[in-house]
């Protein structure tokens, strides 16, 4: 029977990539979405990927988001890839707090949200695999992104603790740090500074969401099960730790 996998931000850019990857590895695909109904409806559409929205910053509707997604695609979640992420950037001179908390909920508490709401159904079946996907500002900071690396370094830290609790159930925890991808949230960055970006990057580009789905499909694979509590770095060299 395939298992059931949730992608958090599975409709845009790696989350996209994500999902569509899993999908087509032969996973159940849930994809979660906050608010861009034209865009998760073409996306369900071109890839019949059924789409769930709720708030993953939001303790009850992820439980019961879970719960909506386990009925509809008729089975327990197997796999989560927490992947929901928003940015608020602003030097902390001039963050505001509404800035500073929009985007720890959104990117590291619903990690905790979405984790606590599958963990006991993957102990008690004695296999899961949880992805986190942070970012190399998590590992290597970035001016104006207090807000956005302390979330992401966050996800790397519970994702060590969580992997320890899970170890003995069958339960593998990982983290994934991708460096800058051709996505939405990249292109807003202004031409000058993303040309000053690629310049630090040794293999001379930007990844491409499907590379970063690639490595996520290695570590939620049944045979991943020796491998947790790891950070796989997917940056093209720009930041090694």
């Amino acid at each position: 029977m395939a298992r059931v996998a949730v992608v958090t931000g599975g409709t845009r850019g790696i989350g996209r990539a994500i999902s569509a990857a899993l999908k087509d590895a032969g996973y159940k695909v849930a994809a979660t979405y906050a608010g861009n109904e034209e865009a998760a409806q073409r996306f369900k559409t071109e890839t019949g990927i059924p789409v769930f929205k709720f708030d993953v910053a939001d303790f009850n509707a992820c439980a019961e988001g879970a719960r909506a997604i386990e009925a509809e695609l008729g089975g327990p979640v197997d796999v989560l890839v927490n992947n929901a992420g928003i940015t608020r950037d602003a030097t902390m001179h001039r963050m505001r707090p509404e800035q500073w908390n929009e985007v720890i909920r959104t990117n590291l508490d619903s990690c905790f949200n979405m984790a606590r709401a599958v963990i006991e159904g993957m102990r008690g079946r004695g296999f899961g695999r949880i992805v986190n996907i942070s970012s190399i500002n998590g590992q290597a900071g970035q001016i104006g992104q207090t807000n956005y690396a302390a979330a992401k370094a966050g996800m790397l830290g519970f994702t060590k603790a969580l992997a320890q609790e899970g170890a003995a159930r069958g339960v593998t925890v990982n983290a994934l740090a991708p460096g800058y991808t051709e996505t939405d949230m990249v292109s807003a960055v202004p031409a000058n500074v993303l040309e000053q970006i690629v310049a630090r990057i040794p293999v001379g580009r930007l990844g491409k969401p499907e590379e970063i789905a690639r490595a996520v499909l290695f570590l939620v694979a049944d045979e991943a099960g020796f491998i947790t509590g790891s950070t796989l770095t997917v940056n093209g060299g720009q930041y090694m730790d």
